[in-house]
C-alpha cells in the first residue's frame, strides 16, 4: 500500500511520505510543486506554470525544463510509482495534484475556517476560538518561504491576508469571551507589525477600554490618526472613528456587549451621495442594456469576503465587454463606499500604445487623493504605495481593455474587501491560474437577446412589423453588440426607411475587418459593412473629420486638438463631433474630450488610407504636431518650467493651440490631462517623419515629466528625440537631447552616462555658440560631479555657468540656480561664510524671477551653512521656510526628504530630540517609498537617537 503523502505551503514548501520528509530539490522545482498545490485540485496549464516559475523572464527552454522538474518531482514523491498513477497527473496542456484537507495544510486551514464559521453561527464562541486557533497553528512561518518571483510574492500576500483575517476573527472572539488583557498584549504586537491595518487598531482600543485603560485606548486612536495623516494623507476609517467616539463618551455597552466589533453597519450611501473626494469614476450605464443573464449570475457570486476578488471578462472586440462590466459594476457600486475607479488600459488600441503599469498606478493613486509629486518613481514602489492606500478600504476597480496579465498584476490590491473587474480580448489565463481570477467569457448575443437589443433601440412595433428584415440584420451583424448598435443608430436616424432597406444595405456592403477577426469565435462580424452605413450617412465634413481622427496617436483627443487636426475653427469642430456622436461613431468620454471604439478607429484608418491623399494626411499630421508643440510650449512657459528658450517651428495655418493666460494651475492641469497624448505624439512624430517636431516637443515636455518623476517616459521621449536629431544631422537638437537625457540619468543614478552625455552636449553647444544652453549644461554637470564626490570640479562648473550667462532678466532664474550651486559647494567644502555670501546673492535672483521652487533650494543651502556655523536656531528657521515653499510648489520628494534630514540635525543640536525624531521619521517615510539608498542613513540616525 502506498504511504500517504502530506504537503505544506503555509511556511516553507515541504512534503512528507509517511513520517519521512522528502527532499524537493532546487527552488524552481519547489515553485512548480507550490503552483500545483495552490491550485487545490484544479488543472494548471503549462503556460501558467512557466509564468509561476520564471515570470516575464522565461528562457526559450522553459517548457522543456518544466517537464524535467515535473519528472523529478514524480520520482522523489513516489520513487516506485509510474506516471499513470502519479499524484501529479497530466491533464490536457498542464498538470494537476489532487489533495484532501488532511494531505495539504492549506486545505486543512480552509476547512477549519469554514468549521469556525458554522459553529459561530450556532453561537458556540469557545468552539469557534478553538477552530481558529487550530487553523492558525498550521502556519510555520511565511507562506512559500524560500521561493522567489512575482508569482510567489503575490501568493504570499494573498495567503498572508487570509492569515491576518483569521487572526482578527480569533481575537474578536477572544474579546467577546472576556480575555481583554491577553488580547491587548497580542494586539499591541500586531499593531506594531501592521500599523496601517485599522482592524487591529480598533480591537486594541476596545481591549484597552474593557481592561479599564480608557486613556491608553484614546492614545491608540490619536497615534493612528497621526500615522495615517503622515503616511497617506487620510483620516481613520468610519469604524475606527466610531470606536473613538464611543470610548470618548464612555459608552457602557462596550463593556457588556459581546458584539461591540460586529454590530451591523448601516447600508452604504448610494454612489450619488458619496462623500466629497471619494472617486466615482464608473462610466454611465447603457439605458438599453439587454440579456447576459447567465453571465450576470456568474458575476453575482464574486463579491469579496476574505480576500481580493478578481473578475476577468474576456471576449472578441465589439462583443460588449465594457458595457457588461459597467452594467454590473453599477449594480454593486453601493457596496464599495470608498470609491469606484475606472481605467482604460488601451491594451488593443489600433493606433495608440497600451498604458504602462506605472502610468496606471499613478493615475489610480492620484484619483485616490495622493499628490503626484509625492509618489515614487519605480513601478514596484508605486505598487507598494497603492496596496498601502487600499488597505482597509472597500474599493471597486474596473480595468478596461487589458492587454495581458502583466499589465494588470501591479494594479491588484493586497488587502481583502476590494473587487477588481478586468476586461480583455485575451482570456488572461495567467491571471486566472496565478492570481485566482474568476473567468467570465462573453460571446455574441443569442438570437432572442439580439432581437431584444433592437427592440430597445427601435421600438417593439417597428421590429415586429418586419421580422424577416430584423432576422437578416441580426445575421449580417453576426449578433455582435457593437455592429448592432451602429446599425440601430443608423436605422433610428432614418426612421422613415423600412428595415428591409437597412438589411439590403448591409447585404450590398459586405466586407469585413479581417484584422479583428477572433479566431476563438464561431462568428466573424462583418463590421465594415455595418460601420459603412453610419459613415455614408455623414455630411462630407464630418466624414472627413472621422477619417482624420484615426491619425491621432492618443487614447482620446481634446476639442481644440481635433479642430487643429482638421484645420477648422473650434465651434465648427464641435458641431462635426456632435454629428459623429449622434451616429455612434465617436463618444464624448469626458467634457470636450472624444474617443472611439478600437474597431471604429481601425475602420477610420482604413478609410483615411483609401480616401485621403498622402499629402493631405501629412498636412493634417503637421497641424496636429504643431498644435501639441505650441500648446506645450505655452503651458511650460505659464507653469515656469522653461529655464531657457529655443526657437520652435512656426505653426501651420488652421492650428488652434491652447492658451493659458499665464495661469500656472491651468497649464499644469493641461499637462496632466494630455501627458499620455504628448508622449505618444513624440513617438508618432518620429515614426511618421516629423523629426523637427519630435525633438522640440520632447524638449518642451521634459521639465514637466522630470518634475513629476516620470523617468521612464522622459528617457523614452529623449532617446526618440536623439534619434530624430541625428537623422536631421543638426548638432543643436542633438545637444538639447543629450542635455535632457543626462538630467534623467542623473536622477536615476546613472552618473557615468549622465556625465558623458553632458560633456558631449557642452562640446556641441560650444561649437554652436549657444551660451545660455552651454551655461545650463555646466550647471547640470556640477550636480553630476557632486554625486561622484568631485566637489572642487563641481564648484568650478557652477562658476563657469555664472561666467557664461549674460546678467539679463530672462536669465535671472538660471543665474539664481547657478549661484545657489556655488554657495552649496562652498558649504560642502567647509567654506560656510563664503557659502552664505553666494546664497544670499542667489536669493535676490530667484525672488526677482518669482521662482519659489528655486528659493526653497537656496534657503536649504543657507540653513546648511548656518547649521555648520553653530547658528542652529537660524538654520531651523531657514529649513522650515524651505519646506513650506517646496510643499507649496510641489517639489520633488527626495529633495523634501533631504530638507527634513537637515532640519532634524539642527533640531537635535538645540536639544529637541523628539522634534528631530519626527522630522527624520517623516523623511524616512518618503525615502522608503522611493526605495532611495539614503534611507539607511536616516535609519541609523533614528537608531542612535536617545530614547
Amino acid at each position: 500500500m502506498r504511504e500517504r503523502l502530506r504537503f505544506a505551503v503555509l511556511g516553507p514548501v515541504r512534503a512528507w511520505r509517511g513520517a519521512d520528509e522528502i527532499e524537493l530539490g532546487p527552488p524552481q522545482q519547489r515553485a512548480v510543486l507550490a503552483a500545483l498545490l495552490l491550485a487545490e485540485g484544479a488543472q494548471v496549464s503549462t503556460d501558467s506554470l512557466v509564468d509561476a516559475v520564471w515570470g516575464t523572464r522565461a528562457p526559450a527552454t522553459a517548457v522543456g525544463t518544466l517537464r524535467t522538474y515535473v519528472h523529478r518531482l514524480r520520482k522523489v514523491l513516489e520513487p516506485g510509482g509510474d506516471t499513470a498513477s502519479s499524484v501529479i497527473r497530466s491533464m490536457g496542456d498542464g498538470y494537476r495534484i489532487r489533495t484532501s484537507p488532511d494531505e495539504l495544510d492549506l486545505g486543512a486551514f480552509r476547512d477549519l475556517l469554514a468549521q469556525a464559521d458554522r459553529v459561530r453561527g450556532a453561537g458556540e464562541l469557545k468552539d469557534t476560538e478553538r477552530c481558529l486557533r487550530d487553523a492558525l497553528d498550521l502556519w510555520r512561518g511565511t507562506a512559500l518561504a524560500g521561493i522567489r518571483g512575482d508569482y510567489a510574492e503575490g501568493q504570499r500576500q494573498r495567503l498572508g491576508e487570509l492569515r491576518l483575517s483569521a487572526t482578527a476573527a480569533r481575537l474578536e472572539i477572544a474579546l467577546d469571551l472576556g480575555a481583554h488583557a491577553d488580547a491587548a498584549t497580542e494586539l499591541a504586537g500586531l499593531v506594531g507589525e501592521h500599523p496601517l491595518d485599522e482592524r487591529f487598531r480598533e480591537m486594541l482600543m476596545l481591549a484597552l477600554y474593557q481592561s479599564g485603560r480608557q486613556a491608553a485606548a484614546l492614545t491608540t486612536y490619536r497615534e493612528a490618526q497621526t500615522l495615517l495623516a503622515e503616511e497617506l494623507g487620510v483620516d481613520p476609517g468610519p469604524a475606527l472613528q466610531e470606536m473613538y467616539q464611543r470610548i470618548l463618551r464612555a459608552d457602557a455597552e462596550l463593556l457588556t456587549s459581546p458584539s461591540a466589533l460586529t454590530e451591523p453597519t448601516p447600508a452604504p450611501a448610494p454612489v450619488s451621495a458619496q462623500a466629497p473626494g471619494v472617486p466615482a469614476q464608473l462610466p454611465a450605464d447603457l439605458p438599453a442594456f439587454v440579456g447576459r443573464d447567465a453571465e450576470l449570475a456568474q458575476m453575482a457570486g464574486l463579491m469579496p469576503s476574505g480576500t481580493v476578488v478578481i473578475g476577468a471578462i474576456a471576449g472578441m472586440a465589439g462583443v460588449g465587454k465594457t458595457a457588461f462590466a459597467v452594467h454590473w459594476a453599477r449594480q454593486v457600486a453601493d457596496r464599495f463606499p470608498d470609491g469606484q475607479l475606472y481605467l482604460n488600459l488601451r491594451g488593443f488600441d489600433p493606433v495608440g500604445r497600451p498604458v504602462t503599469p506605472e502610468h496606471a498606478l499613478r493615475t489610480v493613486l492620484e484619483a485616490l487623493g495622493m499628490e503626484s509629486d509625492t509618489l515614487p518613481q519605480h513601478v514596484d514602489a508605486l505598487a507598494g504605495v497603492y496596496r498601502t492606500v487600499l488597505a482597509g478600504r472597500r474599493v471597486l476597480l474596473l480595468l478596461d481593455n487589458a492587454r495581458d496579465a502583466a499589465q494588470v498584476r501591479p494594479l491588484l490590491p493586497g488587502a481583502p474587501g476590494c473587487l477588481v473587474i478586468v476586461t480583455s480580448r485575451n482570456r488572461l489565463t495567467g491571471l486566472v491560474a496565478v492570481d485566482g481570477a474568476h473567468p467570465v467569457r462573453l460571446d455574441v448575443l443569442s438570437l432572442s437577446e439580439a432581437r431584444d437589443f433592437l427592440v430597445r433601440r427601435l421600438g417593439a412595433d417597428r421590429v415586429a412589423a418586419e421580422p424577416d428584415a430584423v432576422q437578416e440584420i441580426i445575421e449580417r451583424c453576426a449578433r455582435l453588440p457593437l455592429a448592432l448598435a451602429v446599425t440601430a443608430a443608423h436605422a433610428a436616424a432614418w426612421s422613415t426607411f423600412p428595415l428591409a432597406a437597412i438589411a439590403a444595405g448591409l447585404r450590398d456592403s459586405a466586407g469585413g475587418l479581417d484584422a479583428f477577426h477572433d479566431a476563438d469565435s464561431d462568428s466573424a462580424a462583418d463590421v465594415r459593412a455595418v460601420f459603412s452605413w453610419s459613415y455614408h450617412a455623414l455630411t462630407p465634413d464630418a466624414a472627413h473629420l472621422f477619417r482624420l481622427l484615426a491619425l491621432h496617436p492618443g487614447p482620446d483627443i481634446a476639442l481644440p486638438a481635433a479642430a487643429s487636426l482638421a484645420g477648422l475653427t473650434v465651434p465648427h469642430a464641435r458641431r462635426l463631433l456632435g454629428e459623429l456622436i449622434r451616429a455612434n461613431l465617436v463618444d464624448e468620454s469626458a467634457p470636450a474630450r472624444f474617443a472611439s471604439h478600437d474597431l471604429l478607429r481601425a475602420y477610420a484608418a482604413e478609410l483615411a488610407d483609401a480616401v485621403d491623399p498622402p499629402a493631405e494626411r501629412r498636412a493634417a499630421r503637421h497641424r496636429m504636431f504643431d498644435h501639441y508643440l505650441h500648446s506645450a510650449y505655452a503651458a511650460a512657459e505659464s507653469a515656469l518650467l522653461i529655464r531657457h528658450h529655443i526657437q520652435i517651428t512656426s505653426r501651420s495655418a488652421g492650428v488652434r493651440p491652447e492658451e493659458f493666460a499665464d495661469s500656472e494651475q491651468r497649464a499644469l492641469a493641461w499637462f496632466a490631462r494630455e501627458q499620455a497624448v504628448l508622449v505618444a505624439a513624440v513617438l508618432e512624430a518620429a515614426e511618421t517623419g516629423f523629426d523637427e517636431h519630435t525633438w522640440q516637443l520632447a524638449w518642451t515636455i521634459e521639465h514637466y515629466l522630470g518634475r513629476r518623476g516620470m523617468w521612464r517616459d522622459l528617457e523614452i521621449t529623449l532617446h526618440t528625440a536623439m534619434a530624430a536629431a541625428r537623422r536631421l544631422g543638426d548638432p543643436t537638437p542633438e545637444a538639447h537631447a543629450l542635455r535632457g537625457l543626462a538630467q534623467a540619468e542623473r536622477y536615476t543614478g546613472h552618473v557615468k552616462e549622465s556625465r558623458a552625455h553632458l560633456e558631449r552636449a557642452i562640446e556641441l553647444f560650444g561649437r554652436i555658440g549657444d551660451m545660455t544652453a552651454l551655461a545650463e549644461c555646466h550647471r547640470q554637470l556640477s550636480g553630476v560631479l557632486e554625486l561622484a564626490g568631485e566637489l572642487e570640479p563641481a564648484l568650478h562648473h557652477a562658476e563657469l555657468c555664472v561666467e557664461l550667462l549674460p546678467d539679463t532678466p530672462e536669465n535671472s532664474k538660471l543665474l539664481g540656480w547657478a549661484r545657489t550651486g556655488i554657495g552649496w559647494y562652498h558649504a560642502l567644502l567647509g567654506r560656510y561664510e563664503e557659502a552664505l555670501v553666494h546664497c544670499r546673492a542667489a536669493l535676490d535672483f530667484v525672488r526677482e524671477a518669482g521662482d519659489d521652487y528655486g528659493e526653497a533650494y537656496v534657503l536649504d543651502s543657507i540653513g546648511y551653512a548656518q547649521h555648520h556655523l553653530g547658528r542652529y536656531t537660524e538654520a531651523i528657521t531657514s529649513y522650515e521656510r524651505a519646506l513650506l515653499l517646496i510643499r507649496q510648489v510641489g517639489g520633488v520628494p527626495w529633495s523634501e526628504a533631504a530638507m527634513l534630514t537637515h532640519l532634524g540635525d539642527s533640531l537635535l543640536s538645540v536639544h529637541r530630540p523628539d522634534a528631530a525624531r519626527a522630522a527624520w521619521t517623516e523623511g524616512l517615510s518618503v525615502l522608503e517609498q522611493l526605495r532611495h539608498p539614503d534611507a539607511e542613513q536616516l535609519r541609523v540616525k533614528l537608531r542612535e537617537l536617545p530614547g
